[in-house]
């Protein structure tokens, strides 16, 4: 193909000027919209919303996801039996997919019914009935899809057949069915999966009737059959009964107050046997077409997009309906205009659109631009963002409001921790010498410094695993962690560094040294670049261990390899946070309960810490309703983890947002995960301010466009000037 001067040069332009030829808005053009190539006219201009993740989800099967991280996707798609009220505070249970609440009835050893005031102790059995409402349906999916004979369309496919399939969204055919009883009764059983080793599966083994002895068949039939699908309906659950389409019970082992509100998690939420089926298929791990990447639920939302890497998409599930906005709130609600949309049908989102940001710069910058909807608010941005008055309180900077951006503010229910590996011979142990250990520690990590330098003051020093608004938590000396703090002049004072050295000294490590040898005491801290892997944070932690001695190396890594650091107990350090699941003191304690360690049982105490004492006082709180005597038991087990510092208590972090004028319905909450149902984007307003915060930088462009210009002048003059050269040079040749 020939190709001349002219055409080269029009092309040229045509490149530069790509952003200006296509992908304008009507009126306006914005060059730099993130969204204009990758996304289709109905995501730019539709009811989306334009979120971001930093970690990639690892698991998206309701049985093995335990991260906030992965439930801001998976509480969009699956719908458990309770949900909690969007707007109301303190924190109430509703019916999600049930027609009402579940019924409760107590039994004794006997199996005679006791009434419902009757004391812990005399309750045996606990069953809770569940009536599903009728009508609902799973997403579309292929795992439904049924030929003109009712047989399944996608099942036991060759390697042929999945040659040319790399998701869901490659199966051409999908289909839908209502959501019944036997469904809830099948995701229970999955908690004993041997192959999925469910987060929850030791806790619930000790409270759902059957369960543990369900997982024992099912570990002996994998052993008898290693890799093949495990029907779960060939096996039964004496804890959990269909009564029929719409009603089941499920029988826990005691009084369990708290069972309902694990009701409100994915882990309870309906799973379908032919998904199950569908992608246990030989060849579909391997191009990871499994639930943990292709979640299958009747949820406000689905997935229909997941690169991982990149970014990830939810789109409304069609078949989803009968929710409406609720019209009852807290108060403040209504002048905040968060019941303008009463009673009116959900979702209001047609699209939502996660991009993975891996920095805070240009995720911050993007905020500012109008391309995500709302944002927290990094460090270095804080000042930019905030202004502190006199009295210690929190309002937007002039930049912010002239935006009109708001800020949200709340304190969260969570506890963050640097923990040590109780069975570890250095830091690990329950004897007195490796108790002073991590007492010495925990005074010397100032976590008043810390919440000041890193956190802006967005935080309060935490004194135990339990964060303001649960119950059992206690302020002032009452609550306060002997160990590390002395009451003075009515406030709780750090305890010195030379407490801290002498108490190491008493551990064996006079100067930070071990007295027998003359060894160094060296820690190993692993941990994410997410988490306390950033320099600066290292940094801090290294000179903070060294005023006493201690020197610290850090082993950063990625999250999915931490983790495995933690199943295998090959650690010593490691900094993680948690997020209540349910504002109760028993979803905290439970991260230090001995049935919990992860070692022996896959549980979620990562410090292997096993008290008998704590686990004793454990097993009667956790049964227990609010009451004086709970409270005190409470305090016995607060003490007893002051005391053996499993621990480094560090902080309960305060949550500020900062939300655009055109987000509407935000709510902070806690413990509510599936929010996106409930929010609603006014596009047009967003769209203005697109187009009003990015408006085009020409002089650039010109500036380019004439150097380009200049530069095509220069190299056609050149090219002619050769051109003369040689044509005279020829023609002195032909005729000399």
């Amino acid at each position: 193909m020939i190709v001349t001067q002219r055409t080269f040069f029009s092309a040229l332009l045509c490149g530069v000027l790509l952003g200006a030829c296509g992908g304008a808005e009507e009126g306006r053009a914005v060059w730099n919209n993130p969204y204009s190539f990758d996304a289709g006219e109905g995501e730019r201009r539709g009811a989306t919303l334009y979120s971001s993740f930093i970690t990639r989800p690892r698991f998206l099967d309701p049985a093995k996801s335990y991260t906030e991280d992965e439930f801001v996707f998976l509480s969009q798609i699956y719908e458990p039996p309770l949900q909690y009220h969007y707007l109301k505070r303190p924190y109430v249970l509703r019916p999600a997919t049930l027609a009402k609440m579940p019924t409760v009835r107590f039994f004794d050893a006997q199996g005679r019914a006791l009434p419902e005031n009757a004391p812990a102790e005399a309750v045996a059995e606990s069953v809770y009935e569940l009536t599903l409402t009728p009508g609902r349906l799973y997403q579309p999916h292929p795992a439904f899809a049924r030929d003109k004979g009712g047989r399944a369309l996608y099942l036991d496919l060759s390697s042929a057949a999945l040659a040319d399939k790399y998701g869901v969204g490659d199966f051409p055919e999908t289909g839908a069915r209502e959501v019944r009883a036997a469904d809830y009764i099948y995701q229970l059983k999955r908690l004993a999966h041997p192959r999925l080793h469910s987060p929850i599966f030791g806790m619930m083994a000790e409270k759902i009737v059957g369960l543990k002895e369900l997982a024992e068949a099912l570990r002996a039939e994998d052993r008898a059959r290693p890799g093949a699908w495990l029907d779960l309906d060939r096996y039964a659950l004496s804890g959990a009964t269909a009564l029929d389409d719409y009603t089941w019970q499920v029988r826990v082992k005691g009084r369990y107050p708290q069972f309902l509100y694990w009701l409100a998690l994915p882990f309870f939420a309906p799973m379908p046997r032919e998904a199950d089926r569908f992608f246990n298929q030989p060849g579909m791990a391997e191009k990871n077409i499994t639930l943990d990447w292709w979640p299958v639920g009747s949820g406000a939302f689905m997935l229909t997009e997941n690169n991982p890497n990149r970014r990830m998409v939810l789109r409304r599930n069609p078949n989803f309906a009968g929710e409406t906005y609720p019209c009852e709130g807290a108060e403040g609600d209504a002048e905040s205009g968060l019941l303008a949309d009463c009673g009116k049908p959900l979702p209001f989102l047609d699209t939502v659109i996660f991009t993975r940001e891996k920095e805070a710069i240009p995720y911050w910058n993007k905020f500012l631009q109008g391309y995500y909807d709302a944002s927290g608010i990094a460090s270095d941005n804080f000042d930019q963002a905030v202004r502190i008055d006199a009295a210690g309180g929190a309002a937007l900077s002039d930049d912010m409001r002239a935006r009109g951006i708001r800020l949200m503010t709340s304190a969260r229910l969570s506890t963050f921790y640097l923990g040590f590996n109780l069975s570890d011979p250095v830091v690990g142990g329950l004897d007195e010498a490796a108790c002073k250990l991590r007492q010495a520690i925990s005074i010397a990590l100032d976590q008043e410094e810390f919440i000041s330098i890193f956190l802006n003051g967005r935080g309060t020093p935490a004194m135990s695993p339990l964060p303001p608004g649960v119950f059992g938590f206690e302020a002032g000396e009452a609550g306060m962690n002997p160990y590390v703090y002395d009451w003075k002049d009515g406030a709780p004072k750090r305890k010195s560094l030379a407490e801290a050295k002498r108490l190491l000294a008493e551990a064996g490590w006079p100067r930070g040294r071990r007295a027998q040898s003359g060894e160094p005491l060296v820690l190993y801290l692993d941990t994410t670049a997410e988490g306390m892997g950033s320099k600066p944070h290292l940094d801090w932690l290294t000179r903070q261990l060294k005023k006493i001695d201690i020197q610290l190396s850090a082993r950063v890594t990625d999250y999915n390899r931490l983790q495995d650091k933690l199943k295998k107990g090959a650690f010593q350090l490691f900094f993680l946070g948690w997020n209540a699941d349910y504002p109760d003191p028993e979803n905290f304690f439970f991260l230090l309960a001995g049935s919990e360690g992860q070692m022996k049982y896959g549980g979620e105490n990562h410090a292997n810490y096993e008290n008998p004492e704590f686990d004793r006082l454990f097993s009667r709180m956790k049964a227990m309703d609010n009451t004086a005597e709970r409270l005190e038991i409470i305090r016995q087990m607060r003490r007893l983890a002051q005391h053996d510092a499993p621990w480094v208590y560090a902080f309960h972090p305060q949550t500020y947002t900062l939300t655009h004028s055109w987000l509407k319905n935000k709510k902070p909450g806690e413990v509510i995960n599936n929010t996106l149902k409930y929010q609603r984007v006014r596009t047009e307003e967003r769209a203005r301010a697109w187009a009003d915060w990015n408006p085009p930088r020409r002089a650039p462009f010109f500036a380019l466009l004439g150097v380009l210009i200049f530069g095509g002048g220069v190299v056609a003059f050149l090219y002619w000037r050769r051109e003369r050269r040689l044509g005279i040079q020829n023609a002195d040749a032909r005729f000399g």
